[in-house]
């Protein structure tokens, strides 16, 4: 391990070692600061950051500062130019930083915020459960989504490209991202599809999930559709058959159900019964795989435009939401069902399982699209600012959302209860008090859901009460859609990005890789597109993601804080950022987060063993869903799909002891340590007492716990050079 590692130990064990820095004025700050983040206007095109252009000096500089980065860095032969174009230095670069900003903002907000958020909120405590949340987005959120954007910023590489550089042993955790982002991908981009489906019916009047749909027969008579009212039939003996408007008053959401289950998902009795075809799912599909592909074929210097509206409009349609949803009857319970904290809940493990979930989850981690996307800023980027930045929005975001959601979901709850005591009211006036209808507010008000549920039913059926409801529910799946696109970038990025550092295709251009990427998600989505498609979705859902995603981050924190150094990696954010990362984040990097992982997975482990796993199916003969195991079966894919990414990790660590390279070793990054040096004026600092103490910091400068350790060799081999 020590030999396969020791190129790239070596040239940065020199940039860890800051010569003297000598004293710079004005001018000359400025210039170098130039380089570093360069905006080229005119006929030219912009560029943040980009590793070749930005940094190169230009031909008329009468005192290039470069040659001392080239003797530094050990990547050109005095002779030849410092920059040359070489394939493996050119990469992309973000036109601003603002572009960068939304992009990420747009990739870690995604669709959980809005479905996952509010229903884990009231579930767990209302208002407590902002404590286990906020304390888990503080060891565990923040401190891995800083990790990500510098260790990305600093390599300047996707995710395998940055693990198989941290050590050659460690490439299978770049490969592991890149798999469960290509899985996450296949089956998220179901959700846009889904979408896109109610987004082009929004525009019918009326709202096709408004009403059960009528059925016509052959002698050109109609009814309701029966499969739609079954939940009602026990109520039609106390009506007249033609009394409709009494009668739907008992339909509560049986047309939302209706329409999400049969008529947009055709779903069949179980998920081992496929039944027909979904046509119009399928060719949503295509669709939707075929926008993303448009978003991204033009690369991210191209994209801006894109991830403006894509980032931006969601909060115009929660905020035009949230002056509408407060203004609703009901409004006020539905915010106090949300918040009103309920502390004995902190004494349940399973609440704080499901915060540190949430915000392990929320935040986009492990799935190397960080990683990528960070591997385009320029070196002196404040990543601290960006991942603090980054996560409170987000969090931010999802307590906005928890607002919306529910100042709607009260409304709908306080309807129904209204409809519920006025129907009483009827029937105790005709003496019919034998079948009395049971109201009851705090019972509609649990009745939330959470994912699917959430959007398609019970918001769906509070906006089918608003007037002008087409006008919503535009809104309202558009932005559901943007959500979903942004977040679809970000998780197919890390996995284009990884395909391009790896060279498995020398001669494919991105946008190759980006359609191959598409075209191949295109064919195997429609696995979703049948009377099952919908459970095997929730399979993918309750298993692809969690376990791997959990995985994979806490071998990023080992290999940070033992392998690639704690102190280095320190070192390294100073260089790029003028500042030394805190001493809290240093011990969350080593110790708390991946303890606090660990917590979380073998918790997890433990629960499913306990209470097994089981999904809900519908039945056309009750018109409700009913719960079922899943079968063993499918027990087995699940297993296959967080084996297929994690088992990457082991493996090319194994396939590396016996001398199978999977991975390609590749050049470092050309990386400005001089500039960066002299920029922030950067001396040597001893390791405090207390870093010593807790990170086992040698004096030599070796850490404890931290393998290889190159040193001592380091030190013989630049005496004989």
């Amino acid at each position: 391990m020590a030999n396969t590692a020791h190129l790239f130990r070596r040239q940065s064990s020199r940039d860890l070692v800051p010569s003297s820095p000598r004293t710079l004025d004005n001018l000359e700050l400025k210039e170098l600061r130039g380089r570093l983040v360069r905006a080229e206007n005119g006929s030219r095109i912009s560029m943040y950051g980009a590793t070749n252009q930005a940094f190169q000096s230009d031909t008329n500089d009468p005192q290039p500062i470069l040659p001392e980065i080239k003797e530094a860095t050990n990547e050109a032969p005095a002779d030849q130019d410092i920059c040359p174009e070489r394939p493996e230095d050119e990469r992309e670069s973000w036109d601003s930083k603002l572009t960068f900003l939304l992009a990420t903002i747009g990739y870690a907000v995604g669709l959980g915020n809005v479905w996952r958020f509010p229903y884990l909120a009231q579930k767990n405590g209302g208002g407590a459960f902002l404590v286990p949340y906020f304390i888990m987005l503080a060891i565990q959120g923040i401190p891995i989504f800083y990790l990500e954007l510098a260790i990305g910023q600093r390599l300047r590489k996707g995710a395998i490209g940055v693990w198989q550089q941290v050590s050659p042993f460690l490439g299978g955790i770049g490969i592991s991202s890149a798999v469960v982002s290509y899985v996450v991908a296949l089956y998220y981009n179901t959700i846009i599809a889904w979408c896109l489906i109610y987004f082009l019916h929004s525009f019918e009047s009326p709202l096709p999930w408004a009403e059960c749909p009528k059925r016509l027969y052959k002698n050109f008579t109609y009814d309701l559709e029966p499969e739609c009212v079954v939940s009602i039939i026990d109520f039609s003996s106390l009506f007249h058959p033609t009394d409709l408007k009494i009668l739907a008053i008992f339909q509560s959401s049986s047309p939302t159900q209706y329409y999400w289950y049969r008529s947009t998902l055709m779903s069949s009795p179980s998920v081992n019964e496929p039944e027909v075809f979904n046509y119009n799912v399928a060719i949503a599909l295509i669709l939707a795989w075929f926008l993303v592909y448009m978003c991204m074929v033009q690369g991210i210097t191209e994209s801006s435009k894109v991830v403006y509206i894509t980032a931006i409009f969601p909060y115009v349609v929660l905020i035009i939401f949230f002056f509408r949803g407060i203004t609703l009857k009901g409004a006020g319970d539905g915010l106090k069902h949300l918040f009103t904290p309920r502390w004995e809940t902190l004494a349940d493990p399973v609440v704080w399982l499901e915060a540190g979930t949430q915000i392990f989850f929320s935040l986009g981690l492990a799935f190397g699209g960080l990683i990528a996307f960070s591997s385009y800023n320029p070196a002196n980027n404040n990543c601290y600012r960006d991942a603090l930045l980054v996560s409170m929005t987000n969090c931010c975001t999802s307590m906005f959302a928890g607002v919306v959601v529910f100042s709607v979901i009260g409304f709908k709850a306080t309807a129904t209860f209204d409809k519920c005591m006025d129907e009483k009211n009827s029937l105790i006036a005709l003496n019919k008090t034998s079948d009395l209808p049971i109201c009851d507010l705090q019972k509609e008000l649990d009745n939330s859901a959470s994912g699917t549920g959430l959007a398609f039913i019970i918001f769906t059926e509070a906006i089918n009460q608003f007037p002008g409801a087409q006008l919503w529910a535009v809104l309202f799946f558009l932005m559901l859609f943007t959500l979903g696109i942004d977040s679809q970038f970000g998780t197919l990025e890390g996995v284009a990005t990884s395909l391009v550092d790896m060279k498995l295709f020398p001669n494919a251009s991105k946008e190759v890789i980006v359609g191959a990427l598409c075209f191949t998600c295109s064919v195997f989505s429609m696995v979703f597109a049948h009377g099952a498609g919908s459970y095997i979705f929730q399979l993918m859902d309750s298993f692809a993601g969690n376990f791997p995603l959990l995985i994979i981050a806490f071998f990023e924190c080992l290999s940070v804080s033992y392998v690639y150094g704690i102190k280095r990696f320190a070192d390294d954010i100073e260089l790029m950022t003028g500042s030394r990362p805190g001493l809290y984040w240093m011990i969350c990097w080593k110790y708390l987060s991946p303890l606090a992982m660990l917590t979380i997975l073998t918790a997890s482990f433990f629960d499913l063993a306990l209470r097994g796993s089981s999904y809900p199916a519908w039945n056309s003969l009750k018109g409700a869903t009913e719960t079922f195991e899943w079968p063993h079966w499918c027990i087995a894919i699940a297993i296959f799909l967080i084996l297929s990414s994690v088992l990457w990790i082991p493996g090319v660590a194994i396939c590396r002891l016996l001398g199978i390279n999977i991975i390609e070793d590749t050049d470092p990054a050309w990386f400005p340590v001089n500039e960066l040096r002299e920029v922030h004026g950067i001396v040597p600092v001893e390791p405090t007492e207390v870093e010593r103490t807790l990170f086992c910091i040698q004096p030599d400068g070796s850490e404890g716990l931290c393998c290889p350790t190159y040193s001592l060799r380091e030190e013989a081999l630049e005496e004989e050079e």
